[in-house]
């Protein structure tokens, strides 16, 4: 089925990926599977087409490990060595080189993006800003690993959707293109931040043992991206993007709910069968 579908189009966005490092230390198989494997199976049906377009693998920040918290003007480069620390990490960094390899091995147009934690409406509940919000919608506390200074660069995904776009359109082939929205904030101010907007207290934290090899500190340098490409970051600037994210889970509640509940998996059965 795959390769008539390639046949068809002009190019090929690779974005799927099991992406919850949590997950990822309680079973890295469905990472490998998916985020190796997966990326190696659209790659060979590229690559056998007959007029091959472009083909986008979508990367992560996580790829290049963690940087020190007390060195503030440290910043991930496209240069900066692949060091991944998680399952989840390890499993993107073998797509991200799948797609390095191809690229110099059978000449195929490759690019590829690397981007900072995402935020935004519809995202998987899991993440920790709308498992935040429903859970304070619930009355239920919101777990905070360790003492919350872990930093993260937030990118809103309407920002990341244009900067792929823009990847996709204008980018050189070969190349990576990092994708932050110069937005770092701490575990705790992002707490802090969601317990304000939710008007709730510092009660409602609940203190949990850290998550294990927890990354200190990401954070992107996307001067090439900006310099090559003309794009920046204009919706994840904070606390307006927060802001606006958290009132989306406020008004869609049956939309997360029916995720929690795992309800949907029995919608898209009965629309598109079991397969």
């Amino acid at each position: 089925m795959l390769g008539p579908l390639v046949e068809e189009a002009d190019a090929v966005v690779h974005m799927a990926a099991e992406s919850h490092v949590d997950r990822s230390i309680l079973d890295s198989a469905p990472f490998i599977r998916t985020n190796i494997a997966g990326t190696q199976v659209l790659l060979d049906a590229v690559r056998k087409a007959r007029n091959p377009g472009r083909f986008l693998y979508v990367s992560t920040d996580e790829v290049y490990g963690s940087l020190l918290l007390e060195d503030t003007s440290a910043m991930f480069t496209e240069e900066t060595p692949l060091a991944p620390n998680s399952p989840y990490a390890a499993s993107k960094t073998g797509g991200d080189l799948l797609c390095r390899a191809y690229h110099h091995t059978f000449g195929m147009d490759i690019v590829t993006t690397r981007c900072s934690n995402n935020f935004g409406p519809y995202q998987f509940p899991e993440k920790v800003i709308p498992l935040f919000v429903a859970n304070l919608i619930e009355g239920k506390k919101v777990p905070l690993y360790g003492n919350g200074l872990n930093v993260r660069d937030w990118l809103h995904v309407d920002d990341h959707c244009e900067a792929i776009l823009a990847v996709l359109e204008k980018g050189t082939s070969g190349e990576i293109y990092n994708v932050g929205g110069n937005n770092e904030r701490s575990n705790i101010e992002l707490t802090m931040s969601i317990l304000r907007i939710m008007g709730c207290g510092e009660s409602m934290i609940e203190r949990v043992a850290d998550r294990p090899g927890h990354d200190l500190r990401y954070a992107i340098d996307a001067s090439k991206i900006k310099q090559e490409l003309g794009w920046i970051p204009t919706r994840s600037a904070w606390p307006e993007a927060l802001e606006e994210t958290v009132q989306w889970y406020k008004d869609n509640q049956p939309w997360w709910q029916r995720v929690r509940s795992g309800a949907y998996r029995d919608y898209y059965a009965q629309q598109y069968g079991s397969r």
